[in-house]
């Protein structure tokens, strides 16, 4: 079966392509073959984890790849413990190829953690947070598929009012319109780095009260608005930056699949651009103005739904298209960060009886002149990560700064509830 244009462009895009997600347990380590034992019950019906990718019949630039499905399913391939510490898996599967005569998974037992890596390829982070959850004791295993399960899921999505040309005309502009890289330094300080930041729980339940008299704010628009203030404090103002006067954008992904396909395995996802208003001086300003754009999603992603089939149907019929077009979106000026937060609603759950105490995120590495964050929220704890592939030890920069803006932004809410105190009490 020949994969769709978004599965041939994270192939076709010279990055390895690896995301990841991770559960930190407490309780005692994990027995390998009871996780084995596990997988195969809950993995070895669902056809996506079996696909091995097969070479094109042509000439790879001229031809498309297929998927073929691998017999028997086969987890102690995929499966092994390890005794590095989380961090050092995370930075060392970030940057690696997986390998391509197998199923594109694998899965590391840590004495305190699991740890699922994945070519983006074969699964998106809504993907890998299902297949997760399936491992749970108390999940609940998947139905059939009412769609094939490697169908594309924007073609599966329900009937939607018709989007006007100008409506698609300016979400085009978004997506190529230039942007300006992270600045780097000399070439040679350039490498890949991974930090994972443990949010305190109550500076976010306060920071998410913000602005004060609002609806309060999602964990998108605080990791946008956080992150916007966090590189003011690493870099300066935009004016200061090099390569222009461009805005830096982040990408935000947007999930759509619908409920009836919300368990479809792949990639289902489109991606909308947004300037980061990094040169805004209040935390509180670059949360509102965070808000206000994230507020007009729906409906570009209602635009997003009428360019996908296009630009689908034009890479099934010339492949190389679909090479050409990820090259380009992969440039740093066109996709500086990725930014993407989410909550992990099972709660409690556990695996043999052991309580996921800590969910932790993988967003994929980007080229030079990038970082990709993502932030979870699980039970009441609250993870950032960060890849960089900038300055050495740009992620843990960032992850840093990113922490003491929520704490900005939380004492901001802070000072203005006493402030209104003090006006009702004189």
């Amino acid at each position: 079966m020949r994969l769709t244009a978004i599965d041939e462009g994270h192939l076709r895009n010279g990055l390895p392509g690896t995301i990841g997600i991770a559960g930190v347990f407490s309780g005692e380590p994990f027995d390998l073959e009871r996780v084995r034992a596990r997988v195969r019950e809950r993995w070895g019906g669902l056809e996506r984890m079996s696909l091995v990718l097969r070479p094109p019949t042509g000439s790879g630039a001229l031809s498309g790849r297929r998927w073929e499905r691998a017999w028997p399913f086969d987890p102690g391939a995929h499966i092994t413990a390890t005794e590095q510490d989380l961090r050092h898996l995370l930075a060392d599967g970030v940057s690696h190829p997986l390998p391509p005569e197998r199923p594109l998974w694998r899965l590391l037992v840590a004495r305190d953690a699991l740890v699922l890596f994945a070519h983006h390829a074969l699964l998106d982070g809504r993907s890998l947070e299902t297949v997760f959850r399936l491992l749970m004791d108390d999940a609940v295993p998947p139905l059939p598929p009412r769609v094939p399960a490697t169908a594309d899921p924007t073609a599966t999505v329900r009937q939607r009012p018709a989007v006007s040309a100008a409506a698609v005309g300016r979400e085009l502009r978004r997506i190529g319109a230039l942007g300006r890289p992270l600045p780097m330094g000399s070439p040679g300080e350039v490498r890949p780095s991974v930090a994972v930041v443990e949010l305190d729980p109550q500076v976010m339940r306060t920071a998410r009260r913000q602005p004060a008299g609002g609806r309060g704010a999602t964990l998108n628009e605080l990791l946008l608005s956080t992150y916007a203030g966090a590189l003011r404090v690493c870099h300066g103002p935009l004016r200061t930056w090099p390569k222009g006067t461009n805005p830096f954008y982040a990408t935000v992904p947007v999930d759509l699949r619908t409920r009836r396909t919300a368990q479809q395995l792949g990639n289902g996802v489109t991606v909308l651009r947004m300037p980061l208003p990094v040169d805004l001086e209040s935390p509180v300003a670059r949360l509102t103005a965070c808000q206000d754009q994230v507020a007009g999603f729906d409906r570009r992603c209602d635009a997003h739904r009428a360019i996908l089939p296009a630009l689908q149907g034009a890479a099934r019929a010339v492949p190389w298209l679909a090479g050409v077009m990820a090259r380009r979106l992969a440039r740093p000026e066109l996709t500086t960060s990725l930014c993407t937060a989410f909550k992990w609603r099972d709660h409690p759950s556990h695996l043999y009886g052991r309580p996921l105490a800590r969910v932790v995120p993988l967003p994929q590495l980007s080229p030079p002149g990038t970082a990709n964050l993502c932030l979870v929220h699980s039970a009441d704890a609250y993870t950032l990560t960060v890849v960089g592939h900038a300055r050495a030890g740009a992620a843990e920069m960032i992850g840093a700064a990113v922490a003491r803006e929520l704490e900005a932004l939380a004492t901001s809410e802070a000072s203005a509830a006493r402030a209104g105190q003090g006006l009702r009490t004189t």
